[in-house]
C-alpha cells in the first residue's frame, strides 16, 4: 500500500491533481467577486472566463506541475490577500492603499490586527500552504504531466481566454478601463504598480520639496505669547461621539465645556486610510492636487517661516510614509514609547512649554487615538464601558468591540480636555484644533465591514469627529477668527480645510493659504464641491465613493450634503 502511494505521488494523474487543485484555488477570489461587485454582466462574464483561461494554459506550460504553481506564487499571494480582504471588507480588490499600508504600517499593528482575523489567515494557510508543500514534492521527485493532458488542458484554456477576450468587447462599451479596474489578478497587479509608483515619490520627496518656500508672514500678533496645538485623531468616526448625538456618554468632559468648544458637525475625510489622509491634513494641497503633495512643504515648514517654534509630538511610530518626511520639517520630532497611551504627549507638552518661556510655540499632536486593537489604547483604570475583552473580528463579538471603542472615544474625551485645561491654565493666547484622520467600520449593519481602508467607502469611515477650542485671551485679541469658527459648526467642509483654519487660527498669510478655505474665516466657501481623493489618487464626489443606502440615509439624518 505505501509503495502504492509513493508511485501515485510520481504519476502524471497526481500531476494533473495538482494543476486542477491550483486552478481551483487561484479562482475563488474570481468566483467570490463575480457575487460580490457590481459589475456589468459582460464583465463578470469576463471575470471568470478569461483568469480561468489563463490559470489553465499556465499550470501545463511546463512539462513538471510543481514549476507552474511556484512561479505563480505572486499571483497566489495575491489570492490570499484578496480572500482575507474580503473577509474584513466584504467586497472590492486588493487596492493600491491596501499595498502601501503593507510596506508603511509597523510589525506591531499589523501583528494586532492579524491576532484578530485569525479566522481568515487559518483559511488561506489551509488552501494555498498544502498546495506549495505539493508543488515543492513535484518539483524535487521530477513529476511530469502526461502529454494527453497538457495538450487538452491548453485547448480547454485557450478557448476559455478568446471567450474572456470577447467578452471585454461588450464590456469596454458600458465602462472604460474594464480590464485593468474589474479583472482579478490584472486590477490587482496595476494596484502594485501605482502603489510602486507613489512609493517612489515618496522616497524622493526630500529632493522634490527641498527649494519650496511658503513666503508666509503674520499679519497679526497677539500682546502676549502665543501657543496653538493641532491635534490629528487616529479612526474616530463621528457616530461614537456623544457631542454627535451618539446615545452613550463617550464625551463627558468636553461635553461639559459647552460652548466654550466649537464642534464641526459636517466634517468629511478626503480619504480612508491614514497615510494619506493625515499628509493631506499637514498639507495645503486640495483634493484634486494629490501630486502636489510632493512639491509642496507641510504645516510645519509654514509655522517655521512664520517665526513659531514647531514640534511635532507622534504617539505614532515611524512608518516610512509621507507623514514621516512632513513630521521632519518641525524643529524637533519625538516619537513616544510605549505604552503609547495619547495622555503621554500631553506630558511632553508640558515638559516643553515650561522649558521654551520665550517662544511663540505650534505643537502637531498625532494621537494613536482609536487605532484597532482597541482596548490598548487606553490604560485599564479608564474602561468604563465593560466587557471590553480583545475578541476575534466576528459578530458574535459586537458588544464587546463596540465597547473597547468606546472606551477609545472616552479616553480621547479625557485626552482633549487635559489639553484644553492646560491651556486655559496658562497665561498665553491659545488656541486648539482637532480632527480625526477618517472614522471606522465596526460591523454596522448586514455588510459586516470592519475598519478602514477599504477600496470603498462608507458612512462611519467618512463621517469624522472635529472640534475647535479658543482661549478667553484669543477670543480679546482675534474674535473674528473666534466668531467665525463658531457660525461655521454646520458648514460643510472635508479635512482640507484643517491646514487653512490653524494658519488662519494663527493670522498667517501665504502662498497656498486660503481664506475661502478656513472655518475660522467670515469669508468660508460653503458652496465648494467636496470631493475624496480614490483610491488611483482621483478626486471623485463622495456620491461616487461606493456608499450605499444605508450610507445616504445616515447622511441625510445629519442634514449633511454630499
Amino acid at each position: 500500500m505505501e509503495q502504492t502511494g509513493k508511485a501515485f505521488l510520481r504519476s502524471s494523474r497526481h500531476a494533473a491533481l495538482l494543476a486542477l487543485c491550483y486552478f481551483a484555488a487561484v479562482m475563488i477570489p474570481n468566483c467570490i467577486l463575480f457575487f460580490t461587485e457590481p459589475y456589468s454582466i459582460w464583465s463578470k462574464a469576463a471575470l471568470l472566463t478569461l483568469p480561468a483561461g489563463g490559470y489553465l494554459l499556465w499550470s501545463v506550460a511546463f512539462r513538471r506541475s510543481g514549476i507552474a504553481v511556484w512561479l505563480s506564487f505572486p499571483v497566489i499571494f495575491f489570492c490570499a490577500l484578496q480572500i482575507v480582504l474580503l473577509y474584513l471588507f466584504g467586497n472590492s480588490v486588493a487596492a493600491t492603499d491596501m499595498f502601501i499600508n503593507i510596506v508603511t504600517t509597523n510589525p506591531g499593528e499589523a501583528t494586532e490586527l492579524l491576532s484578530n482575523i485569525y479566522p481568515s489567515v487559518i483559511l488561506v494557510c489551509v488552501i494555498y500552504l498544502p498546495l506549495l508543500w505539493t508543488a515543492t514534492v513535484h518539483v524535487r521527485r521530477k513529476v511530469d504531466f502526461s502529454p494527453r493532458f497538457r495538450r487538452r488542458t491548453a485547448v480547454v484554456g485557450g478557448v476559455l481566454a478568446l471567450v474572456g477576450a470577447g467578452l471585454l468587447i461588450p464590456a469596454y462599451q458600458t465602462k472604460r478601463h474594464v480590464l485593468r479596474n474589474e479583472i482579478f489578478p490584472v486590477n490587482v497587479a496595476y494596484n502594485v504598480v501605482l502603489c510602486a509608483r507613489e512609493y517612489v515619490k515618496i522616497e524622493n520627496y526630500d529632493r522634490t520639496s527641498a527649494g519650496f518656500r511658503y513666503h508666509a508672514r503674520r499679519t497679526a500678533k497677539a500682546d502676549k505669547r502665543e501657543i496653538y496645538v493641532y491635534v490629528i485623531g487616529e479612526a474616530s468616526r463621528a457616530a461614537n461621539w456623544e457631542l454627535y448625538g451618539y446615545d452613550r456618554p463617550t464625551n463627558p468632559r468636553l461635553k461639559a465645556l459647552g460652548d466654550e468648544i466649537v464642534v464641526f458637525r459636517n466634517m468629511l475625510t478626503q480619504s480612508n486610510t491614514t497615510h494619506k489622509s493625515v499628509p493631506m491634513i499637514l498639507s495645503s494641497v486640495r483634493t484634486n492636487e494629490h501630486d502636489e503633495l510632493f512639491r509642496r512643504k507641510g504645516l510645519p515648514a509654514l509655522f517655521n517661516e512664520a517665526g513659531f517654534r514647531t514640534w511635532f509630538l507622534s504617539n505614532q511610530s515611524p512608518q516610512g510614509a509621507m507623514i514621516d518626511k512632513l513630521a521632519r520639517d518641525a524643529d524637533s520630532l519625538i516619537y513616544m514609547g510605549h505604552p503609547r497611551y495619547d495622555m503621554q504627549l500631553l506630558d511632553t507638552m508640558k515638559r516643553i512649554v515650561e522649558a521654551d518661556t520665550e517662544n511663540d510655540l505650534l505643537f502637531i499632536l498625532h494621537c494613536y487615538g482609536s487605532h484597532f486593537s482597541y482596548h490598548q489604547r487606553y490604560p485599564r483604570e479608564a474602561a468604563y464601558f465593560l466587557p471590553d475583552d480583545d475578541v476575534a473580528i466576528e459578530r458574535q463579538h459586537k458588544q464587546k468591540i463596540w465597547n473597547a471603542y468606546d472606551n477609545s472615544i472616552r479616553y480621547t474625551d479625557t485626552f482633549l480636555s487635559s489639553v484644553i485645561g492646560y491651556l486655559a491654565s496658562l497665561d498665553a493666547c491659545s488656541a486648539l484644533l482637532y480632527s480625526a484622520d477618517h472614522g471606522e467600520d465596526m460591523l454596522d449593519d448586514d455588510r459586516e465591514r470592519f475598519l478602514h481602508a477599504s477600496p470603498t467607502t462608507t458612512c462611519w469611515q467618512l463621517h469624522v469627529a472635529s472640534l475647535a477650542w479658543f482661549s478667553e485671551d484669543y477670543k480679546r485679541v482675534f474674535p473674528q477668527q473666534a466668531a467665525a469658527a463658531a457660525s461655521h459648526e454646520n458648514a460643510p467642509a472635508t479635512t482640507h480645510a484643517l491646514f487653512q483654519t490653524i494658519a488662519d487660527i494663527a493670522r498667517i498669510e501665504a502662498d497656498y493659504v486660503y481664506r475661502e478655505a478656513s472655518l475660522a474665516s467670515p469669508s468660508y466657501d460653503t458652496t465648494v464641491r467636496r470631493c475624496y481623493l480614490n483610491d488611483h489618487n482621483r478626486a471623485v464626489p463622495f456620491r461616487a465613493t461606493g456608499l450605499n443606502g444605508t450610507d445616504l440615509a445616515y447622511f441625510r439624518r445629519r442634514g449633511i450634503e454630499l
